[in-house]
């Protein structure tokens, strides 16, 4: 485990905390309505992009630089300072005040640099609590100490046993780390299709990735097929293309055994448990003489749509993009800036 202290005085800043793997969804932005902390209390992630000055346009960037920093396709611009910044849940944090004059988002704090030590008052992170971002904390790279403290490195279990998330809110909204896993893996779904038409299977993965695909892919016979594959799946025949799920703790993709053949593409790890293992429904007969309405199953009243910023983030860090049929693609998508919300001299 470990303990992030201020660089400046020493003072503790969080709880003792166990490292998992940065989520998916943790830079996607959803509606204009309140979301749910970022991490589970306890836990700690760091991203590894840059998020410190100085932020670069693209046209002051060399193709030689682009792609050191593992980006192949035009940008508006990189941060090119330090990357490393730690996410935490809000409630783990410690040692530290509210910048007031900071907290400028639409209802709350919207990531500006606002989260001062309390001990010195040195400015060592973001705290987000905006009506259109996860909750979360950044703490700035340069600004802290990771301290290793007596306990766990990961939190208990093997990580694989994740409990299945529901595409579809209580709210009646799509989930919005469905979204953000599904665009970042069309992505790679799109690199491994080789520019022809993929077959995907009725249901949700239709519902979710088809649709899409069918937009962006040529018309016609499909040559490759997309399916799942991961822990606990009867052995099938193996589909081009699989669907596996991520590691929560390490970000590592699951891996098809020796000669299995597909491609893997990575999906968090409760989406991919809904997917593999969705609930089943119960159907039941009423007694004789009574009527009753009972609920249907959830649904929203739009269709599925992928976050189309983390497929454009994702497309431009894939060494594939560099093919004219793939880069043609990204280029109808379009992109935008990346802001992270952890440097405190955003643009």
């Amino acid at each position: 485990m470990a303990v992030f202290a201020c660089a400046g005085c020493g003072t503790e800043l969080t709880v003792p905390v166990a490292e998992v793997a940065l989520p998916p969804h943790a830079h996607r932005q959803g509606g204009h309505r309140y979301l749910p902390p970022l991490l589970e209390p306890g836990t700690f992630a760091v991203d590894p992009e840059p998020s410190e000055p100085p932020w670069r346009p693209w046209a002051e960037i060399t193709v030689a630089e682009a792609v050191a920093r593992g980006v192949y396709a035009p940008v508006d611009g990189l941060w090119c300072g330090s990357g490393g910044a730690v996410l935490l849940a809000p409630g783990d944090t410690r040692g530290t005040v509210l910048i007031p004059e900071r907290c400028d988002g639409c209802c709350a704090a919207a990531g500006s640099p606002n989260l001062a030590c309390e001990g010195c008052g040195r400015t060592v992170g973001a705290r987000i609590d905006d009506c259109y971002q996860w909750q979360a904390v950044w703490l700035h790279p340069r600004a802290v100490w990771r301290l290793p403290v007596e306990g766990p490195a990961r939190p208990a279990g093997d990580g694989w046993a994740v409990p299945p998330l529901p595409p579809v809110e209580p709210d009646g909204w799509w989930n919005d780390r469905w979204t953000a896993t599904v665009g970042a893996a069309l992505a790679e779904v799109l690199a491994a299709s080789g520019g022809e038409p993929v077959a995907v299977p009725p249901g949700l993965l239709t519902e979710t990735f088809g649709r899409t695909l069918r937009r962006l892919l040529p018309a016609g016979a499909p040559a490759r097929t997309l399916g799942l594959a991961g822990p606990g799946l009867t052995p099938a025949p193996a589909p081009d293309i699989a669907l596996v799920p991520r590691h929560p703790w390490t970000g590592a993709a699951w891996q098809p055994p020796a000669g299995h053949g597909a491609v893997p593409v990575p999906l968090d790890a409760a989406v991919w448990t809904y997917l593999a293992f969705p609930p089943a429904r119960r159907t039941t007969r009423l007694p004789a003489g009574e009527e009753r309405d009972d609920p249907l199953p959830l649904r929203p009243g739009w269709l599925f749509e992928p976050d189309r910023y983390l497929l454009s983030h994702r497309l431009a860090r894939l060494p594939a993009v560099r093919q004219p049929w793939l880069h043609a693609i990204y280029d109808r998508l379009g992109n935008r800036r990346h802001h992270p919300g952890t440097s405190e001299d955003s643009p």
